[in-house]
């Protein structure tokens, strides 16, 4: 099933929901294997180790080190991962608020992690990104 291409149907169409958890970003050095029972949403494999997206009380219990307190919006619009500018005027609406965020494209939708404490904020801002492409 191929997912939207199209800008503006895209940008109108998304659904920002903001999960209810706090995220965390940790990381694992090289040959450090990843504890049973830690259930990431993300893990992405590089030079200087692999990085985890874990709930903040998973990353505690798992006893790791930590960084970005964050709030995972998931976009739930089924976007084509060949879609162009979608992200690109997301993070634009967000940075021109000076706020930073870090997406993650997953096949069916894209996923936006914001600081914690603006989440409310991101999700108004998401929401006239919206509105002001319906139409």
């Amino acid at each position: 099933m191929a997912g939207e291409t199209d800008l503006k149907r895209l940008l109108a169409a998304m659904t920002p929901e903001l999960l209810p958890d706090v995220y965390v970003f940790a990381t694992l050095t090289p040959g450090i294997s990843r504890q049973a029972g830690l259930d990431p949403v993300m893990v992405f494999r590089e030079r200087e180790g692999v990085t985890l997206i874990v709930t903040e009380d998973a990353a505690r219990a798992a006893g790791l080190t930590a960084s970005f307190r964050c709030r995972m919006i998931t976009l739930n619009v089924h976007s084509s991962l060949e879609a162009v500018g979608f992200l690109a005027a997301i993070t634009a609406r967000l940075a021109a608020a000076g706020m930073g965020v870090n997406p993650v494209s997953a096949f069916y939708h894209d996923h936006l992690f914001v600081p914690a404490e603006r989440a409310e904020e991101a999700m108004e801002l998401l929401r006239q990104l919206a509105k002001d492409n319906a139409g």
